[in-house]
């Protein structure tokens, strides 16, 4: 295991869950822009949030399919980071939104089979940065955060051009399983630090960093 491995605690929703996170080890926090996840937040409360998030740490914020205006506002009232897309943003798209917001951008890509794969190659080098997540199931409300893991096995030794993330479905009791066989770096939570949907859990977030980091 290594000590280097990043961790990305997402689905943040008060200034506690990010003390907690911070206090863990997460690199970077995530707060979900996504009118129907039970993670969801307020621009007002989100830009609490970031300023109380200590020196260091990434601010990042999970859209789906946002338009420009969702993003102006977005931009305008929370200090952020990074901009993950979550939805069917197209490459270009993904290279739109970096050029007007100057942000450095993470596309998630869900994985369920081989085919799937494909995606990544489209999006590598286009995106900063991407998230290797499990497909969501078909008629899923949401499109992460379904506590979902996919087969690892489809990524395993696997590179690509820009640095990747592993979600999906990843818990205290699988994510040293999950880093030695693929591989990741970079680990995104959600779900697997919850004790109820949206409710995260400082117990679960310092096990997943003791668990993954070894």
């Amino acid at each position: 295991m290594s000590h280097n491995i990043r961790i990305k605690m997402c689905g943040l929703k008060t200034p506690v869950d990010v003390a907690a996170a911070a206090a863990a080890g997460a690199q970077y926090v995530g707060f979900v822009f996504f009118a129907r996840s039970p993670r969801n937040v307020s621009h007002a409360a989100a830009a609490a949030l970031a300023l109380a998030a200590p020196d260091g740490i990434a601010k990042v914020a999970l859209t789906v399919d946002a338009d420009d205006a969702a993003l102006d506002a977005l931009t305008a009232a929370v200090p952020l980071d990074m901009l993950q897309l979550h939805g069917g943003e197209t490459p270009v798209r993904v290279a739109e939104i970096k050029a007007r917001y100057g942000l450095p951008v993470m596309k998630a890509i869900g994985i369920a089979d081989a085919d799937d794969l494909a995606q990544i190659d489209l999006y590598s080098g286009v995106a900063d940065q991407l998230l290797i997540d499990a497909k969501p199931p078909k008629g899923a409300a949401l499109p992460g955060g379904n506590a979902l893991a996919f087969d690892w096995s489809l990524i395993a030794g696997r590179r690509w051009t820009s640095p990747w993330m592993l979600a999906g479905g990843l818990t205290p009791g699988n994510v040293a399983e999950a880093v030695e066989r693929t591989g990741a770096l970079q680990l995104d939570v959600s779900s697997g630090i919850e004790s109820a949907p949206g409710v995260k859990d400082a117990e679960l977030m310092r096990a997943f960093v003791a668990a993954a980091r070894g």
